[in-house]
């Protein structure tokens, strides 16, 4: 029988290009898993400042004002009607719902009010305002 020479056999390497193929992978996939995750109501409005303003985690129902005075929701334009029609439902159904409403520093405080005074009107009780923090005193 003939066994090999030791000195024949290859030793062992270490592929590092694969590896750093799957971590740069890995890496990917949780990014965009983890942005996925994160619930983005942003449109681009400028909102105002306060000092006192606090994390309102349980916002179902993120309304946006634009600057020309087109009303948001999820990312689509909508008319008042409906609105307010999704609003009635979606309250209906969940006795904790609350509605914050966005809207752009720079448009006239009449249709801000002209639109809580609507979802008042419709029985709404739970209403926010949503500002960013200044943290100057």
């Amino acid at each position: 029988m003939r066994l090999r020479d030791p000195r024949s056999f290859e030793k062992p390497s270490f592929m590092i290009i694969p590896m750093i193929d799957i971590i740069f992978f890995l890496l990917v996939f949780f990014m965009m898993t983890s942005l996925s995750m994160v619930d983005l109501h942003s449109l681009g409005v400028q909102l105002p400042f306060a000092q006192a303003v606090q994390q309102e985690p349980q916002a179902q129902f993120v309304v946006t004002i634009k600057k020309d005075g087109s009303l948001w929701l999820n990312g689509k334009v909508i008319e008042k009607g409906e609105l307010l029609a999704s609003a009635k439902d979606q309250q209906a159904g969940n006795s904790n719902f609350s509605v914050v409403l966005c809207a752009d520093r720079d448009i006239d405080y009449g249709q801000v009010a002209d639109v809580l005074d609507s979802f008042k009107k419709a029985g709404i009780t739970h209403l926010g305002l949503a500002a960013e923090k200044r943290d100057e005193p």
